[in-house]
């Protein structure tokens, strides 16, 4: 147990006499070592990477560090000419996860690019290799659809996305880039047409509304007509069967009224003989 402790007490003594290069990976992360020999020997990439924990390098060399978590790249369209001439801007979301750390280092670099807060904005392997061709593929999409389907069919976007993934895996295939796209990795968000076409589709929605409430108001009024017809059809089949002139029904009528008013407890007094109305004393006196 000494002996071990005196190895480990004598490494980091000697490194930190000597400088020694350290690769200690986050969870989630590997890193790679870049040899840069001194004086003698070969450089290159070392074949084996770190894992999560820490590893002691020679002074020249370089320990890379790759994250293997699941990436995201954004990548904005703008004016993106349709079939039907009509542009449109969408958003598109591709991810991917790394493979081999190795095989990326030594063969397309590992190097990325950071905001103000450190934080991991892009990769250089991905604007050199994967960019512009994955744009080409989604302007050659988009190009096969009318506007008015793009952008109101979410079926129509996740077409393009199918179609773009398809490329994408091709283009990565191509050119053996160890990354491979995560299930649903390149997605289209949605898609907005110039504000004219979008002004003209919300008053064109506004004036379908409103036919929509005529039509319920005409629909409302013609079933009111019927019902007042069918009332009056049935008022005349009554006169007509107690054999009533229509004067004679409309005193009937009249009667009829005067009894619905004088129903609820007050106390009415009728005058009989001609143009004369009942008298409702206010308060039943």
């Amino acid at each position: 147990m000494k002996r071990a402790l005196g190895a480990v007490f004598g490494i980091i003594l000697a490194c930190g006499l000597s400088g020694c290069s350290v690769a200690a990976p986050n969870a989630g992360h590997e890193a790679v070592w870049m040899e840069k020999p001194l004086f003698f020997g070969h450089g290159g990439v070392d074949q084996t990477p770190v894992m999560a924990g820490r590893e002691y390098g020679a002074i020249t060399s370089e320990a890379i560090d790759v994250d293997m978590l699941p990436q995201r790249v954004d990548m904005e369209f703008d004016d993106m000419m349709t079939k039907s001439g009509v542009p449109v801007s969408f958003h598109v979301v591709a991810q991917f996860k790394i493979t081999d750390p190795v095989a990326l280092v030594s063969k397309f670099g590992a190097d990325r690019f950071n905001d103000d807060k450190g934080n991991l904005t892009g990769w250089g392997f991905w604007n050199r290799n994967i960019d512009q061709p994955l744009r080409t593929a989604v302007r050659d999409s988009v190009k096969q659809r009318d506007m008015q389907e793009m952008a109101i069919s979410q079926t129509a976007a996740d077409a393009v996305g199918k179609e773009v993934s398809a490329a994408a895996i091709q283009i990565v295939q191509q050119l053996g880039l160890p990354i491979v796209f995560t299930p649903g990795g390149i997605n289209v968000g949605r898609v907005n047409p110039p504000d004219a076409i979008k002004n003209q589709r919300i008053e064109t929605a506004a004036q379908e509304q409103r036919a929509i409430t005529e039509q319920q108001t005409k629909l409302a009024e013609d079933q009111r007509k019927a019902a007042e017809q069918s009332r009056a059809g049935a008022d005349n089949a009554y006169r007509e069967a107690m054999q009533l002139t229509p004067d004679q029904f409309l005193q009937l009528e009249r009667i009829k009224m005067q009894r619905d008013v004088c129903a609820h407890g007050s106390a009415c007094t009728f005058f009989i003989g001609g143009g004369v109305t009942p008298v409702r004393e206010v308060g039943g006196k």
